[in-house]
């Protein structure tokens, strides 16, 4: 090249990145992250759900999937702020009458997104479907400390009889059975958020059907809800505390498969995973980006007790001693998980004088080792007149879940002689289709807090309970539990004694289920993702205080 080629060719190539540098360049890391062409931070987390939402109607919802986004897109009287305290939402303040038992909530100014006023009649109205026996809300139990809830909910008395009235547009009061030390706590779940009566009633059976179906008073709304694939929390500017709001908008893609996700994450493509496979872990175990974290979450078995063969006591016992829990949470999962040989987990609540853990006093049932299964095994097999048995798996479609059930077939039957194990594997929807249809043998379910108190994972198994649906029924179990919910509502400590009891009888005497793993999470996230904090009971996260930071 000639020297005019040569001072042509400079001149172009310091006009070329004077130009890239007034344009803030074409594919710099900042840019990819989130950044605008003017260098802005774009407010904007994107990460990945493994199932649809199977409901957006607060009355039916039951599932942490559902729960999640309702969190962000609804608000109750109370939520949970970033140290898992119920902090004030729609509920301006709220006094508490000398018995416990009346709880008057005053409402501040707030609307939603089509502007309608929230007014404590959306709470009314709200609650008193929950508990409407038309409704079939397989949630309704957990209304039972608001007076006359479990008589309504029963068909003995009125939706109108139900405790809870509107004084005024923005006066609320609550009537309970009992004193409920956590009643506030209670609020912030999504089965306590309000509905509009208008809006609902005009959309008829399509309520909640699609993002246009609903009107949203929290800190984002939906949109974009592509069923199967994904959906977007967009910042709502209606929202009473929209200030504090920083993110424009949460991206979630549906990713049921843990390589995938990795993936999108490696590429820049999300901003947060879900919990990570075992060799993810091991791939990421010195990685900034990895967060750890345990959980008061337990997954076990549940028996379907109509069946025959699961209807005896020691098959189950068998089935539940049969598992290497230890071998399971270390190698399968290895993301912090721990076994689970109760069915109150680690670390959640203590005793109300001594301040122990609810574990203290038994720390496990149902661990004995393989030799003490197969007994049980071979005397369930002589009562039932059998020499083999099969039975069916029922569980998730993810990679994780197929992997973790392939894993307990192979255990079960090698363990247990004549044993086979056919695996049913199902979206997430599917599932609860399935098991509020009790149409399953085994069913692979899991279960995080409502609410921090034991009874949210005791008073699932009283007889025909809403989350039941496996036909387990014991007099004394439920007598135990309703003493804890009624005359012994008093006494703090002969209370927590009742449901240690009632847990004893539950695992020890009837292996209702079998325990499994107390769950811990191991998942990637971005430097530059700030403040997501994680709730120890209710939604997993909350988006209203994040922000995106670089």
């Amino acid at each position: 090249m000639n020297k005019k080629g040569s001072i042509l060719l400079a001149l172009s190539l310091l006009l070329s990145m004077f130009l890239t540098a007034c344009s803030g360049g074409t594919s710099n890391e900042g840019k990819k992250n989130g950044s605008d062409e003017a260098g802005e931070v774009k407010q904007v987390i994107r990460t990945i759900e493994t199932a649809e939402i199977p409901t957006m109607d607060t009355v039916q919802g039951t599932d942490a999937v559902a729960f999640q986004v309702m969190n962000e897109v609804f608000e109750g009287l109370y939520r949970l702020d970033t140290n898992n305290q119920p902090t004030p939402g729609i509920a301006e303040s709220h006094e508490v009458s000398e018995d416990g038992l009346v709880y008057t909530f005053k409402l501040r100014d707030a609307k939603w997104s089509n502007g309608t006023p929230v007014t404590a009649h959306d709470f009314v109205y709200a609650w008193r479907l929950v508990v409407d026996p038309n409704s079939a809300s397989q949630y309704n139990f957990i209304m039972g400390d608001i007076k006359n809830a479990a008589k309504i909910a029963e068909g003995e008395m009125k939706v109108e009889d139900l405790g809870v009235v509107a004084q005024d547009e923005k006066t609320l009061q609550v009537t309970l059975e009992k004193p409920t030390p956590y009643f506030l706590s209670l609020t912030t779940f999504a089965v306590f958020l309000p509905q509009n009566e208008e809006f609902r009633t005009g959309q008829g059976e399509n309520y909640a059907l699609e993002s246009e179906n609903l009107i949203y008073n929290g800190p984002f709304t939906l949109e974009e809800w592509q069923h199967e694939e994904g959906w977007k929390l967009v910042k709502n500017e209606s929202y009473w505390d929209s200030e504090t709001v920083k993110l424009d908008e949460v991206v979630v893609k549906v990713v049921k498969d843990p390589a995938t996700a990795v993936s999108l994450y490696e590429t820049a493509q999300i901003d947060r995973t879900q919990g990570l496979a075992s060799d993810y872990v091991s791939k990421y175990i010195d990685h900034e980006d990895l967060v750890t974290y345990g959980e008061p979450t337990l997954f076990f078995f549940k028996f379907n007790q109509t069946r025959e063969a699961l209807a005896n006591v020691d098959i189950r016992k068998a089935i539940s001693m049969a598992i290497d829990k230890q071998g399971f949470t270390d190698v399968i999962l290895n993301n912090g998980s721990i076994p689970a040989y109760f069915a109150v987990p680690k670390d959640f609540v203590s005793h109300p004088d001594t301040g122990e853990d609810f574990r203290v006093k038994n720390p496990e049932f149902l661990n004995g080792d393989v030799k003490v299964a197969q007994e049980h095994w071979e005397k369930g097999l002589q009562a039932l007149g059998e020499s083999s048995i099969e039975l069916e798996l029922l569980g998730g479609d993810t990679e994780t879940a197929m992997k973790t059930q392939e894993y307990f077939k192979n255990q079960l039957e090698t363990n247990l002689p004549g044993l086979t194990i056919k695996l049913l594997n199902v979206p997430f929807k599917q599932r609860l289709e399935i098991d509020d249809a009790m149409n399953y043998d085994i069913q692979l379910s899991g279960w995080g807090p409502d609410y921090q108190d034991a009874m949210t994972f005791m008073d699932l198994w009283v007889t025909d309970g809403g989350h039941n649906k496996m036909g387990y029924s014991n007099a004394e179990f439920d007598k135990l539990i309703n003493d804890a919910k009624t005359t012994l509502a008093g006494d703090q400590v002969a209370r927590f004694e009742a449901i240690q009891e009632a847990e004893r009888i539950l695992l020890e005497e009837d292996a209702a289920i079998a325990p499994l793993y107390q769950r811990g999470t191991s998942l990637l996230q971005k430097q530059f993702v700030k403040n997501v904090p994680i709730h120890s009971f209710g939604p997993e996260v909350s988006y209203k205080w994040a922000y995106v930071e670089k």
